[in-house]
């Protein structure tokens, strides 16, 4: 694909400092970026690349007016560009309708024509699946289990039995969805198992990464929001509910019967106990820990996790304690050699 930099700036809504009749042919990063390349800046810590690109055109924030490439102004330039790689990069639909001749399809299943079932997908009985939904190999769906319109399922992941997902869902290869939860009762000097009989419901336009997993419910249902996009191995146990439009990045864990609410952000690492309530547009910090219910609209680091200013003033005073300790040795011997 090919574009003017005047017919790109009217397709991304960018207002075009420079000549309109620029051709572009791909993309590369703004440090690799060769004649015929359009390049993007988001980030301020970059814009010095931005005097030495031989990019043909850059998409920029409103801060940056002038330069010697072609500028396509954007007030959200990373937006901008998620735009420009769809239009340069379109894809081919490789994934045509049809149900490959090695996929196993059980009894009484609602397959819409317009579906991809590929090589050695296993469907068990009663599954719904939507229009143009894709099911690449090596899947398998459990009895039950309901795919929207418009999904795409990559290699190697498993949907279990009930498992419910919505539409314009992805999911990507080695997640689970609807593994039994984590539930067991001790007695008699051993555990006994409790069995996980709800289900897991996947809401519309979720994106899940690879090797995830998705507890069943003990009872009831574990739920993710619509809109919400969740990194590469990420635990997410039973009976979590989680709102609209969350992010959850990679290696976080979410102990069961959690609640969060909408516009949640979950750093890497972070950690929450179970039977707790995470309020709307809250953020975690990387690694942190958090042990109990967390207000709307609060940042929160360290573990346990706390408001992130309180936290940063006690990690100071603590990156002080050694300092505070010869001090205090310093005081201790002259306070003794005064006792003498």
């Amino acid at each position: 694909m090919e574009y003017t930099t005047g017919e790109l700036a009217k397709k991304l809504g960018a207002n075009l400092i420079g000549d309109a009749q620029l051709v572009l042919y791909g993309m590369a990063p703004i440090e690799d970026a060769k004649p015929g390349d359009l390049a993007f800046l988001a980030n301020k810590k970059y814009f010095k690349h931005i005097e030495n690109t031989k990019a043909t055109a850059v998409i920029v924030p409103p801060e940056i007016s002038s330069a010697e490439p072609a500028l396509l102004v954007h007030p959200q330039p990373y937006y901008a560009y998620s735009q420009a790689v769809k239009l340069f990069y379109p894809g081919d639909d490789y994934y045509r309708e049809g149900i490959h001749e090695s996929a196993v399809i059980g009894q009484n299943c609602e397959i819409h024509s317009s579906a991809h079932i590929g090589a050695n997908v296993v469907i068990e009985g009663d599954v719904i699946i939507g229009k143009n939904s894709r099911i690449l190999p090596n899947c398998f769906l459990g009895r039950g289990a309901k795919l929207g319109d418009d999904c795409l399922i990559y290699a190697n992941v498993v949907l279990r039995e009930k498992t419910e997902i919505g539409n314009n869902v992805i999911i990507h290869s080695g997640t689970t969805i609807g593994s039994d939860g984590f539930g067991y009762v001790f007695r008699d000097g051993c555990h006994h198992k409790i069995a996980q009989v709800g289900r897991v419901v996947i809401e519309d336009d979720v994106e899940i990464g690879a090797n995830c997993a998705v507890d069943r419910a003990a009872l009831g249902e574990t739920r993710i929001g619509r809109g919400t996009k969740i990194d590469n191995l990420v635990q997410i146990a039973h009976n979590v509910k989680m709102g609209e439009n969350c992010i959850i990045i990679s290696q976080v864990g979410i102990s069961g019967s959690t609640k969060l609410g909408n516009n949640v952000i979950l750093a890497g690492q972070a950690g929450l106990v179970g039977h707790i309530q995470i309020g709307d547009n809250v953020i975690v910090a990387a690694q942190s820990g958090v042990k109990e219910s967390l207000e709307d609209g609060k940042t929160y680091l360290g573990s346990p996790a706390r408001d992130v200013m309180h936290q940063k003033r006690i990690e100071a005073i603590v990156n002080k304690l050694p300092d505070y300790i010869r001090r205090l040795r310093k005081l201790e011997e002259k306070l003794t050699k005064k006792k003498q």
